[in-house]
């Protein structure tokens, strides 16, 4: 592998990080996940269906909040993502 240019701390920064997506645990690389992200580990290939989707997350040590499409987060160990589809009325 290929030394990285971030100094000997950026390994770490490559290690998956646990996440919980709808009750389900699972391992994302990256520092940040985006709400497409997301939407397809919840409910894969229907990210782009035109279906709108809620997303909320909560984590260690942040505000809980809401992602929109076109967003990211900051990924940290342990974060819990709720992904619902939305009805429009």
């Amino acid at each position: 592998m290929p030394a990285s240019k971030n100094g000997p701390e950026a390994g770490h920064k490559n290690k998956p990080t646990n996440i919980i997506v709808n009750g389900r645990p699972t391992k994302f690389e990256g520092e940040e996940i985006s709400y497409t992200e997301v939407v397809e580990i919840a409910y894969p290939g229907e990210s782009n269906s035109g279906i709108v989707f809620t997303v909320t997350y909560m984590g260690p040590k942040m505000p809980d909040g809401t992602l929109v499409k076109g967003q990211s987060v900051e990924v940290r160990n342990g974060m819990k993502f709720d992904v619902t589809k939305t009805n429009r009325s």
